[in-house]
């Protein structure tokens, strides 16, 4: 449907008057029937029952005008968005992510990377489960990721990031919090989370003290599940430091095994774009001697 067509539907609902919703759309009544008659004979339905007084909604009609409005509202931002983009701004970089915290200084590295580049924008994109399927449609130009989750898919440049080590998160009021390092020894007689969709290192480490028997454990769905666990003082829970989101609630403290999980950043083997691989290396060039990760 013509988008102009909103208008004029949205108008006719309000006025319920041919003529008076021609007036304040600037148009003519024949034109205003001719587009009202041309939506109703492509969307299948009548909007509206005529009548001497004027025009009234259908049943269907009002269900129609009621999301209408929602659609011509949220159309009508767009455009203004694209408009203000497109003067502001020639290009913008898409970054996925499952969580703020995987790049926890993404703000920052945002603000540098604007004095560099002020004609870019970069836009955040935040899903926990979906952030590398979005990056494969190529609804974004960079993804953090856990490098085995995408080393063996093709066309994809990966840029190494960090070796992400593991770490114990408790309640800033549990007695591990007074550690340092926390071994495995420190863990005896307590509640573990484990699962939650946990990298490869991550589980060989749940697996190795479970094996060892001196704790109890129960799976967990995922991170943010084990966060409230942990708040509720119920388990502890080990965790990958690119996980910290530096809630003042909790202490991670690093634990001792050899363990680290790689992260990379990935973007499209075929994206030569010059603003992109410049915000890679802005953001490699930051990480570089950031320690706790």
């Amino acid at each position: 449907m013509n988008t102009k067509y909103f208008d004029s539907i949205l108008e006719l609902a309000k006025t319920k008057n041919f003529n008076r919703a021609a007036e304040n759309l600037y148009i003519t009544q024949p034109a205003l029937t001719y587009q009202i008659n041309s939506a109703e004979e492509e969307i299948g339905f009548r909007i509206f029952d005529r009548s001497g007084k004027g025009a009234s909604l259908t049943p269907a009609g009002e269900q129609f005008v009621a999301a209408l409005r929602e659609i011509n509202t949220e159309w009508k931002r767009s455009v203004e968005q694209g408009q203000n983009f497109s003067v502001k701004y020639r290009d913008n970089i898409r970054i996925a992510m499952s969580t703020r915290a995987d790049i926890v200084y993404l703000p920052e590295i945002m603000n540098l990377y604007e004095k560099e580049e002020p004609s870019v924008s970069v836009t955040p994109y935040f899903d926990y489960y979906h952030s590398i399927d979005s990056f494969l449609r190529g609804e974004q130009d960079i993804v953090f990721a856990i490098r085995d989750a995408v080393r063996q898919i093709p066309d994809v440049t990966m840029h190494p990031f960090f070796d992400s080590h593991i770490y114990l998160v408790c309640r800033k009021d549990d007695v591990l919090a007074k550690k340092e390092k926390i071994t495995e020894k420190d863990l005896e007689g307590r509640t573990l989370l484990v699962g939650g969709g946990s990298p490869g290192p991550l589980r060989a480490v749940q697996q190795r003290i479970i094996r060892n028997g001196r704790i109890s454990y129960f799976n967990s769905q995922d991170h943010d599940t084990s966060i409230t666990f942990v708040a509720s003082g119920k388990a502890i829970v080990l965790a990958p430091g690119f996980l910290n989101d530096h809630n003042p609630e909790f202490r991670w403290i690093p634990y001792d095994c050899r363990e680290v999980i790689p992260c990379v950043l990935c973007t499209h083997s075929s994206d030569a774009r010059g603003p992109v691989r410049h915000f890679v290396r802005t953001i490699l060039d930051y990480y570089k001697d950031k320690k706790n990760l």
